[in-house]
């Protein structure tokens, strides 16, 4: 099931962020991690749009929205490749015509799920605070 987040789910969104986010991620500093962790607990949850995909009252997967951009897009390792990160994107799609994101270049996970949906890459750029190139794609239906 598909809702939007209550405070109550900060923690289980930041679980599902650590985990997925060390899987896609092992090439980023543990200082730029924690900051962004913090950023997410603070930021980017609290003034973004976010949903959560739940299963037996767990969330296991979430996507943060500003405006028409994918802020965050994770999903429980465990639960990848079962079609969660999708029907996230496809619910947003519901309400969006065109979407945009920003992906680690080196992030294999990730670059293959929005490759896999159709979002093409328009730019590229080196990220300032992590040091890492960065591809930014965007997606019209």
């Amino acid at each position: 099931m598909i809702r939007k987040h209550n405070k109550n789910d900060l923690d289980p969104i930041l679980d599902v962020w650590v985990q997925a986010s060390t899987l896609a991620h092992p090439f980023l500093e543990k200082e730029f991690v924690e900051k962004v962790k913090n950023d997410m607990r603070e930021l980017y949850i609290p003034n973004s749009e976010t949903w959560v995909h739940e299963q037996n009252d767990k969330v296991i997967g979430f996507i943060g929205m500003m405006e028409n951009e994918i802020g965050g897009l994770f999903v429980l390792p465990g639960h990848h490749s079962k079609g969660i990160g999708t029907q996230l994107v496809n619910f947003i799609l519901n309400t969006h015509k065109e979407l945009e994101v920003e992906v680690f270049k080196k992030n294999k996970i990730g670059r293959a799920f929005y490759d896999k949906y159709g979002f093409k890459t328009f730019r590229e750029f080196v990220h300032k605070e992590s040091g890492q190139e960065v591809v930014r794609m965007n997606y019209r239906r």
